[in-house]
């Protein structure tokens, strides 16, 4: 993309792409450094990337787990009522619906590096709002400005680690901006045990403060400079992220190819999505997000602490840590997999799975209800609910969990990828406020009604990667994409 005025709209976002101009240095004087000094080895370089990216997904996680520990203790302090406290546990996922519509802009135009510094902002604000709130408007304004941000970091990690990893390791860097989320959960959820809600709120500031810093350090994605038409940047960064001794011109060919390709089509009419390359990886992508809400995961890991009282749980808070432990435990399994099982078969066995461990826990509360509290069989399905959920939890993060958004960041063309990824993630946050919404209103309604709904979810979740969902493990993003022509 060489025309004038993609020159003009490079100039403009020069401030947000050289802040990482160290990398520019290292590279024209790589030849003269000792190997100690320079890093060589790609898998290095790009896990270092990875892991300072993975700040938000970790502030993205902490966001989601802090409702769980503090429900009581907010509502109680500042006297919320059930629906009070849904509302502040949802407003989130209303915030992040903005945040998405504006993340696949904002990304294409400032770069990937530019989104995440915005997103990092409104997120250290809502926690510091929520950390001093004394009425349930400061709680509100807080939530909102969190999720705006969490919105944007949601869409953007998964985009920037599909694009800068080399494809024999991308679904399991891809999985760690999942990793990183349950990360977040886990540390909410234990943090929770020790400190009071206001505490809480100001140690949710971290990772945004410790990212803004850390994003100096790292090469903005190579694809994204391609697209700019900023050559030389894109393959400094691209020879950064492969290794300075690295011969890396079959990439540069495959790449500029495709943006060259991409450029021809670079405005799309609304009749044209009705070409399969585009409605299919649109429906794929979209299908997979929002199934993914509506199996009720956000409603369990939310109000983890609601549902094990409801099981009968002495020390709801000590068994949601444990939840939050086993979703890590998963998620880890999951980065190990995704490039050696491949992202399909995960799926599969993730959804069935989910499907089975609701199923227990639905039939489990029916049964509880039918008989007498404190009976030897109350108890025994009191233990066999509370083994379904974390169980149902483990499941989701085996595939559904972290898979999702590996494939919406791999199958999206790359003329459309802004504004169908911010579609994709927008449905993704409307299902989840959905669902957060109703989570807890719908357990005080009836339990076992509750996890029958997202059982019949999870079964057609399965039946929709059978039919519709392609492999994409060890195909380069541009093998992907083409083959959806």
């Amino acid at each position: 993309m060489s025309s004038h005025s993609d020159t003009e709209a490079g100039d403009l976002r020069k401030p947000f792409l050289h802040t990482g101009s160290w990398y520019r240095m290292g590279s024209r004087q790589s030849s003269m450094m000792g190997s100690s000094q320079v890093i060589r080895d790609s898998s290095i370089s790009v896990l270092a990337c990875v892991l300072i990216v993975a700040l938000g997904p970790i502030q993205f996680g902490f966001t989601c787990g802090y409702s769980s520990p503090t429900q009581s203790a907010i509502t109680k302090d500042l006297g919320l009522s059930v629906s009070e406290y849904s509302w502040f546990g949802s407003l989130s996922n209303v915030g992040a619906m903005v945040g998405a519509i504006a993340s696949g802009q904002i990304s294409e135009y400032i770069g990937r590096k530019g989104s995440l510094m915005i997103a990092a902002i409104p997120n250290i604000i809502g926690w510091l709002a929520i950390s001093f709130a004394r009425d349930v408007s400061f709680l509100y304004m807080g939530r909102l400005l969190e999720g705006f941000g969490v919105g944007i970091i949601s869409y953007v990690v998964p985009v920037y680690i599909a694009e800068i990893a080399p494809q024999t390791m991308r679904g399991a860097l891809g999985s760690v901006n999942q990793l990183s989320v349950t990360i977040g959960i886990m540390l909410a959820y234990l943090l929770g045990l020790f400190v009071q809600w206001r505490v809480l709120a100001v140690l949710g500031i971290l990772p945004c403060t410790i990212l803004i810093p850390g994003l100096f350090f790292i090469p903005e994605s190579p694809r994204w400079l391609a697209k700019m038409g900023l050559m030389e940047d894109f393959e400094v960064s691209l020879q950064v992220l492969r290794g300075f001794d690295t011969d890396i011109s079959i990439e540069v060919n495959e790449i500029k190819r495709s943006v060259a390709s991409s450029s021809k089509r670079s405005t799309i009419r609304f009749a044209q999505l009705k070409q399969r390359r585009y409605w299919l990886p649109l429906m794929i992508g979209n299908g997979l997000l929002i199934l993914q809400q509506l199996s009720g995961i956000n409603g369990v890991l939310f109000y983890s602490s609601t549902i094990f009282q409801e099981a009968g749980v002495t020390s709801s808070n000590a068994a949601a840590v444990g939840l939050g432990a086993i979703q890590v435990l998963a998620t880890i399994v999951t980065t190990w997999l995704a490039d050696k099982a491949g992202r399909r078969i995960l799926l599969i066995v993730s959804s069935a799975g989910m499907t089975f461990c609701l199923l227990v826990v639905s039939v489990s509360f029916y049964l509880k209800d039918a008989v007498s509290d404190g009976s030897t069989w109350y108890n025994v399905f009191s233990i066999l609910s509370v083994v379904g959920v974390v169980a149902m939890v483990a499941a989701f993060s085996l595939g559904v969990g972290a898979i999702p958004w590996i494939i919406m960041s791999e199958i999206l063309p790359i003329n459309i990828k802004g504004l169908a990824g911010s579609v994709a993630t927008l449905a993704n946050w409307l299902t989840a406020w959905v669902v957060t919404m109703t989570a807890n209103l719908l357990l005080t309604w009836n339990s076992g009604g509750t996890f029958t709904i997202y059982t019949v979810v999870c079964a057609l979740t399965v039946a929709f990667v059978v039919i519709w969902v392609p492999e994409t493990k060890g195909r380069t993003l541009e093998e992907i994409q083409s083959s959806f022509r």
